[in-house]
């Protein structure tokens, strides 16, 4: 303790603050000792007291008092009623005063402290001064979990600051968030410490510090165990409360957060409404939240709020992580208000179904710079396939990008994870991997950073915290100053590190194992990394280990490992200059087989808990190996799948199973965990029933007067609420004089009944009661006494108030009120009731009948779905409405969950009509109790009441009409479970099965009297062979079934043409007609006998009907004779392959080589290229090109000695319909995008494809409009494509086009946009080849009439073939000299060479063309010919162009050439002519070389071929034009000269010389 002096004014604080604490003290003690004090009084006490209060003076009774009986009853019950609520006032009043005086002393101190601090401060600030206490601290002594609060004042100057310390060490209030707390206000220093533990026992020290010096106050903390909870550290007196709490505030929890059940990813709030006292906005009640005793801090996932009378916890997300013990710890003025219950997180849905839950608790341990080592927990399996393993998944802090660590997965829970990088912050999650899939991924770690601890150890230095993040060596000098020398100067200037040391195996598994090693000394600055080698133990052969990766942490996992082999291991230091010398090698290390999995739990036993829970306890396995903890599976009896009754290991030996179906049957099974997996399952335990725990019941409550003569008074009361797990038996009374003590008992032997008459009471006595219950655990707590009842008698004219007020059938919007009829009646019988209602807690009460009921009961509709009501009932008589029956328990409109109605039904063995329920709830002391009309049903004739398990069954032993009426059962011992059923004549009912007594009569008829079900009745099959099969089916048959068939009221029997039989297992019985014929026509009757049971079936076949059987039997009896020969399985029908091939197709059967197959179209025989092959089994004829010609009638006609069939198949009509759509299909699939191709006539679109035909539905569309063919737009196209050709393209053609290609079903669609730069460049080059088309129509060429070579002998003539024309035809020109003309012929020839006599001319004579007029030239030998008698030039009519040789020699032999050219080009033309004498050898004939023609810049039109005028036309075929592509210009030669040698001439397009007598052919024009 400080020793300074104490002045007078800190004497009198002192000692106020003593006194003070000294009456703190003693409220808090006689409070303990209030709240300590048993509920019941012993009978020295009660004797005690009754003597003290008879020993008080008497009470003089005033003089009117003695006026009336009636004054002195109403004043006596007045005075009880108001002395009674003075005390209570009285009482509030003292502690109001208690709390406002304690609240006044505080501040007063408060403001004491605050002036004193605050004096001659002026003088003060001035003069320097050394820390002083001005209060000490106090020592404490406190209970576990109590919070305590240390406090003090210093003076000094300049103002010192003040440390805290516990034992000579510095208190850090974020080494454990949550336990201390550290506040310096106005001068005032305190040290809060929350729930105090016995380790908080110490000495606390306030060091208070300036620049003058430092002050010490000193004080001890004693932290006492309640007695039987353990040994407290030190022995002492009470403990005293500090007089400052961290909450000032009074709070009372009031509606708490119960067991929860969440899902994974779902989100859940726990919550409590609280009153606190004094409320104050800004200042909320400290709150704390604990998950299995670990403190919950606020983060993105824990949402914690509290105000406005709530404290609520919002966990989001869920995972298995968050299931536990969920506490609820509030900081009071008196200490700590809790609340704890648990929160169960089952697994979400697996994705695929089967594949195992996430693991969870994932956390990372043994963090280095580039390893951490990830442990986790399996999940439970119970039901699922065993879990194979387990991936590790890793991700970056602030990045959503996970990353799998290992390639195959990984068998315990545990992984070393490397190859990190430094510096880096990483989250780890893992998931369970099983043969059916991966489970979901786990919640994610907490963050950790990649960092080597060597390199991050921290040292505390200096008073005020500088901490180091550095190894380093502190110096104090003088106790002021410190001198941080770090290690890295002492070391020197170091290049090379030193070797590492200490190398040994911090963890061995099966699969891999861990090295750790610490760092070399010394290390040097530059970075530091290592390498590691292995070897066998004892061979010395070093091997290198980590050759990808430096490792930069001195941890690494080693894989790879051969099992039985023991290794060893050293490591190098390398920095930049160079590695060190190897460490010294490890000790042998050898893979170790895993520990395993625990042993399995030992005795499982459950026990009784709540009505929805179990307490279930085990014995912990025999052997532990780092247990984990345990999962706790169940079952219900009788059931196979197992539930999971926990989803996150537990690690005590004892476990409450919630959320159980109250009154089932379940056993448990328990496995241990660890991190290789979960053990084998314990041993299951016995059965057990969920029911709540045996006791002694809950007080009766509601005690009322039904009646009183003066002498005696009938009480009623209502059952207790809880019953204690068995039934309540009996009822004791107690009775006391209203102004008296001391309770007498009423009965000695037990009441079974909730109504009493209690006898010899005295007349005009004021008597108070008391109930107590009991069952078969005994005697329970009494109720709270009644209100005092005077003993006066009953002799008003009105009824007196019904009683025992309870409820049924309670649904949403629904219920039945009950009650019993009042005791005393009046003066007159009571005729009716009257309900009335209000809404909880308030006064308006609302009468539910206008006239009085007579029954006692009413049903209520109209509620609000969880509204809370009240009620009263009033009974009526002659005299009036009576008095009012006592409040009704506060009542909630909501079906309990799981709540059913009652069924109506038929028993389908016996034909009882029943009545049956089952509960959604029970307990062992269930009963259920049956009413008609809200009469209990005793023992009856009429019905019989059996109960199995959870359902009770009313049967009715003959139901008529006097068992209609409306049926209610209700289950005793529950929390209201009942149901209802008005069971009515005809029509409808309440029921959802909606079942009247006449309808179930019917039925349960039917089943007393039974007809055999027929799933079909009797029917016809027209089989194989053309017999006839009549057939009926039954539901069920047994093996004594016996039947008869019945045609035309004749008996038939099983014989000849006919067989019957019949199959038990189908339920078929059968008979089957060999010949069908006329004579079968009529009523065709089966009759089945079965037991008791019988029925019949008819048939009738007359008529139409008869005559559609004989013929399909007839066919079918045809169509057996055709294939015993050669037949078609399958007749003609039609595909269509992917070139859009047409194939006819058929299938065949029972052929034989000699079988022959012809395919006819229109009976004219087909011979296809491939001869059909029918031991294939298949034929088919091909169809390409498909189109309208191909319509027509196909047969295909199989015969041989056997027999002959045929199949026609007529392709018209739909049927070629069809065809043209699959081939529309096919090529509409295959149809490239439109093409864009520009012609001298326009812009052509195309569209390319396997095949087009123009029965194929197409439509060109310009714009979304249809475009039809004209001139402008021309559409068309041949078998390779669709075109559609814009003629004399303009602006108005522009846009988007389609071709759109149907086939029935669906639309092929391709467009192209015309429009923009394509239109203008497509524009342009449609102008250029209609210009180059124009120059090539119109240029001078020849169009026919030279032959190749000429080779005249003598008098003979050679003609050779000209290789424009036909191969098998040659024209001779015959020319003749005359005076007067040249007469020539031309002869057709079929040889290469012939001789006739001639005359000796030669004419060579070729039509040309040409707009405007050509000019011809004719060349010998590259030199102009010029007109002469010998070689006569003619030019006629612009047309025909002639070169005649008179008196033909061989000086005439030679190239001859005609050039025909106008201004838009021309051609030359050449001809090869050899004359030799008789006896020469005749020459080869040298055919003239064919030379490029004029320049044109369009294609070579199609040249008209010239009809012959002679009288054989058919001799002169018309020789095929040639086609130069439109698009390929034609190089222009240039114009010879007469003179000048000319270049050799293309070869043009020729016809034969046309005669004299033959017109000029005219060019076509368009």
């Amino acid at each position: 303790m400080a020793s300074n002096v104490i002045p007078w004014y800190k004497k009198k604080r002192v000692s106020q603050v003593k006194t003070d604490y000294a009456y703190h003290h003693t409220k808090c003690v006689v409070k303990q000792q209030t709240e300590r004090k048993s509920s019941s009084i012993s009978a020295s006490q009660e004797q005690a007291q009754a003597t003290e209060a008879m020993a008080e003076p008497a009470y003089t009774i005033p003089v009117f008092r003695d006026r009336t009986s009636e004054g002195t009853e109403e004043y006596q019950r007045v005075t009880t009623n108001v002395g009674k609520g003075l005390t209570v006032i009285q009482q509030e009043l003292h502690r109001m005063r208690m709390a406002t005086k304690a609240q006044v002393d505080s501040l007063a101190i408060q403001r004491e402290v605050q002036e004193m601090m605050t004096k001659r401060v002026d003088v003060l600030d001035d003069i320097p001064k050394m820390p002083d206490f001005l209060i000490a601290l106090r020592p404490h002594t406190v209970w576990e979990k109590t919070p305590v609060k240390l406090f003090c004042t210093v003076q000094g100057n300049p103002r010192p600051i003040v440390k805290w310390y516990k034992g000579g060490a510095p208190v850090d209030p974020l080494s454990i968030p949550g336990k201390y707390k550290i506040e310096s206000k106005y001068g005032v220093h305190s040290l809060i410490i929350s729930r105090c533990a016995v380790s908080d026992t110490a000495e606390y020290s306030a060091v208070a510090t300036n620049q003058h010096g430092t002050a010490t106050s000193k004080a001890t903390v004693i932290v006492k165990r309640p007695s039987g909870v353990g040994e407290s550290c030190h022995l002492g007196l009470v403990p005293h409360l500090t007089e400052i709490h961290p909450s000032k505030l009074e709070v009372a929890l009031l509606d708490r957060f119960s067991v929860t059940f969440g899902v994974e990813g779902s989100s859940i709030s726990l919550a409590c409404s609280m009153v606190v006292v004094p409320n104050l906005p800004n200042v909320p009640p400290l709150v704390q939240w604990y998950r299995d005793d670990k403190l919950l801090k606020p983060s993105e996932l824990a949402v914690m709020t509290v105000g406005g009378g709530e404290a609520r916890l919002t966990l989001l997300n869920l995972a298995k992580d968050d299931e536990g013990l969920y506490t609820l710890r509030i900081f009071t003025k008196d200490g700590t208000t809790e609340h704890s219950a648990y929160m169960f997180v089952s697994d979400a849905a697996a994705s695929p179904a089967g594949a195992p839950g996430a693991p969870m608790s994932v956390k990372a341990y043994d963090i280095n710079s580039d390893y951490v080592l990830v442990a986790w927990k399996p999940p439970n399996t119970v039901n699922d396939v065993a879990i194979t393993g387990y991936f590790v998944d890793r991700c970056e802090a602030g990045s959503d990008s996970w990353v799998q660590c290992n390639d195959s997965p990984v068998k315990i829970c545990k992984y070393p994870a490397h190859g990190l990088k430094v510096g880096h912050s990483y989250h780890f999650r893992v998931r369970a991997v099983n043969r059916v899939g991966i489970s979901r991924p786990s919640r994610k770690s907490d963050k950790v950073t990649a960092l080597d601890p060597t390199e991050c150890e921290r040292l505390q230095g200096t008073d005020e915290g500088l901490l180091l993040s550095f190894p380093a060596t502190v110096i104090k000098i003088e106790g002021k100053y410190d001198i941080v020398i770090k290690d890295d100067d002492l070391e020197g200037y170091v290049t090379i590190p030193g070797e590492p040391i200490d190398v040994h195996a911090s963890e061995i598994c099966k699969s891999y194992v861990v090295l750790s090693w610490k760092p070399p000394s010394p290390r040097g600055k530059a970075p530091l990394w290592y390498f590691i080698e292995k070897c066998l133990a004892g061979t010395g052969a070093w091997q290198r280990i980590n050759t990808a990766v430096n490792l930069h942490s001195p941890r690494y996992p080693v894989f790879d490992l051969q099992d039985g082999q023991k290794y060893q291991f050293r490591v190098y230091s390398v920095n930049m200059y160079g590695p060190s010398e190897a460490s010294a090698p490890s000790e042998p290390i050898q893979k170790l087989d895993e520990d395993g999995v625990p042993s399995a739990p030992g005795q499982v036993v459950a026990s009784r808990n709540t009505k929805t829970s179990v307490f279930v306890q085990w014995d912990a396995p025999k052997v532990l190996k780092n247990l984990m903890g345990y999962y706790i599976d169940g079952r219900v009896v009788g059931a196979k799948d197992w539930f999971p009754c926990n989803n996150k290991p537990f690690k005590h030996n004892r476990f409450v199973v919630h959320g159980l179906i109250p009154g089932e049957s379940y056993v448990f099974r328990v496995q241990a965990v660890n991190v290789f997996g979960l053990s084998d399952e314990s041993q299951e335990s016995s059965p057990i029933a969920v029911e709540p725990a045996l006791a002694t019941p809950s007080a009766p409550f509601g005690i009322t007067m039904l009646s009183c003569d003066g002498s005696s008074m009938t009480l009623a009361w209502q059952s207790p609420k809880h019953c204690g797990g068995s039934k309540v038996n009996a009822y004791y009374i107690s009775k006391r004089n209203a102004d008296t003590l001391v309770w007498k008992e009423v009965n000695l032997a037990a009441i079974t009944e909730r109504i009493c008459t209690v006898d010899n009471l005295t007349g005009g006595t004021f008597y108070e009661f008391k109930i107590q219950a009991a069952n078969m655990a005994g005697v329970g707590v009494p109720s709270a006494p009644s209100d005092p009842m005077k003993c006066e008698a009953w002799t008003f004219n009105e009824p007196g108030p019904a009683y025992d007020l309870s409820f049924s059938e309670i649904r949403g919007h629904s219920l039945v009120i009950l009650w019993k009829a009042p005791v005393y009646t009046g003066a007159s019988a009571v005729t009716g009731y009257l309900v009335q209602m209000a809404k909880k807690g308030s006064s308006d009460f609302v009468t539910l009948n206008q006239e009085a009921v007579s029954h006692r009961y009413l049903q209520v509709t109209g509620l609000e779905e969880g509204e809370t009501y009240v009620f009263k009932v009033r009974a009526v008589n002659a005299s009036g409405v009576g008095k009012a029956s006592q409040l009704s328990q506060p009542v909630c409109a909501k079906a309990l969950p799981g709540t059913k109605e009652i069924v109506a039904g038929v028993d389908e063995e016996t034909g009882d009509v029943f009545l049956s329920l089952e509960a959604c709830e029970i307990s062992d002391t269930s009963k259920f109790v049956w009413s008609k009309n809200y009469k209990e049903i005793g023992d009856c004739p009429r019905v019989a009441i059996t109960t199995k398990g959870r359902t009770s069954k009313l049967t009715f032993t003959n139901p008529d009409k006097d068992d209609l009426g409306k049926y209610s059962v209700v289950v005793t011992d529950t929390d209201g479970v009942s149901g209802s059923h008005t069971l009515t004549e005809d029509g409808g009912s309440h029921s959802r099965y909606n079942h009247s007594l006449n309808t179930m009569l019917e039925l349960s008829y039917a089943i007393r009297h039974p007809v055999i079900p027929l799933k079909h009745g009797l029917n016809y099959e027209v089989l194989e062979k053309g017999h006839v099969r009549f057939w009926v089916q039954a539901v069920k048959l047994s093996s004594s079934v016996s039947y008869r068939f019945i045609v035309n009221d004749k008996e038939v029997t099983s014989g000849e043409g006919h067989k019957i039989s019949h199959d038990v297992a189908t339920g078929i019985i059968q008979m089957t007609v060999d010949t069908f014929t006329r004579a079968n026509e009529g009523t065709y009757t089966v009759q089945i006998n079965d037991g008791r049971a019988k029925t019949q079936s008819s048939l009738v076949l007359v008529g139409d009907v008869f005559k559609v059987a004989l013929r399909e039997a007839e066919f079918q009896r045809k169509e057996y004779i055709r294939k015993q020969g050669p037949h078609f399985s399958e007749y003609l029908y039609f595909t269509v392959t992917e070139d859009c091939t047409v194939m006819l197709a058929c299938k065949m059967a029972n052929v034989k080589k000699e079988t022959s197959f012809r395919w006819y179209k229109e009976d004219d025989e087909i011979v296809p290229e491939t001869p059909p092959n029918v031991m294939s089994g298949a034929c088919a004829l091909p169809i390409p090109m498909f189109s309208r010609k191909d319509q027509g009638v196909f047969k295909a006609v199989l015969s041989d000695d056997r027999g002959k069939d045929t199949s026609v198949f007529d392709i018209s009509g739909q049927v070629f319909e069809d065809i043209i759509n699959a081939i529309a299909q096919i090529a509409g699939a295959s149809a490239s995008d439109l093409v864009l191709q520009c012609t001298p006539e326009g812009i052509r679109l195309q569209c390319y494809m396997n095949y087009y035909t123009e029965e194929m539905k197409t439509v060109w569309k310009h714009k979304e409009s249809k475009i039809a063919s004209s001139e402008k737009m021309r559409i068309g196209g041949t078998a390779e494509m669709a075109w559609m050709q814009i003629c004399d393209p303009s602006d108005r053609e522009k846009g988007h086009y389609s071709i759109e290609i149907s086939d029935g079903v669906k639309t092929h669609t391709r467009t192209f946009d015309l429009s923009g730069q394509a239109y203008t460049d497509a524009y342009e080059e449609y102008l250029r080849l209609k210009a180059a088309a124009f120059a090539e129509k119109n240029r001078g060429r020849v169009v026919g009439g030279l032959p190749d070579v000429v080779t005249i002998m003598e008098e003979k003539v050679r003609i050779a073939r000209n290789k424009h024309r036909n191969r098998n035809q040659y024209y001779l020109i015959i020319c003749e000299n005359d005076e007067n003309d040249n007469y020539c012929e031309q002869q057709l020839v079929n040889e290469l060479y012939c001789s006739i006599p001639v005359k000796q001319s030669l004419s060579l004579t070729c039509t040309v063309w040409g707009e405007p007029t050509p000019e011809v030239t004719w060349f010998k030998n590259e030199q102009e010919v010029a007109s002469n008698e010998h070689t006569k030039v003619t030019f006629d009519g612009g047309k025909f162009a002639s070169l005649v040789i008179n008196k033909v020699s061989p000086d005439d032999s030679g190239k001859y050439s005609i050039n025909v050219r106008n201004k838009y080009g021309g051609e030359f033309v050449e001809i090869t002519v050899s004359v030799y004498k008789h006896g020469e050898k005749m020459p080869e004939p040298k055919l003239g070389q064919p030379k490029t023609p004029a320049a044109t810049p369009a294609a070579t039109p199609a040249a008209t071929p010239v009809p012959p005028r002679s009288p054989a036309p058919s001799k002169a075929p018309t020789p095929a034009p040639s086609k130069t592509p439109a698009s390929t210009p034609v190089p222009k030669s240039p114009t010879p000269t007469p003179k000048s040698p000319t270049p050799t001439p293309s070869r043009g397009v020729k016809s034969p010389t046309p005669p004299r007598f033959m017109k000029s052919p005219t060019p076509p024009r368009k």
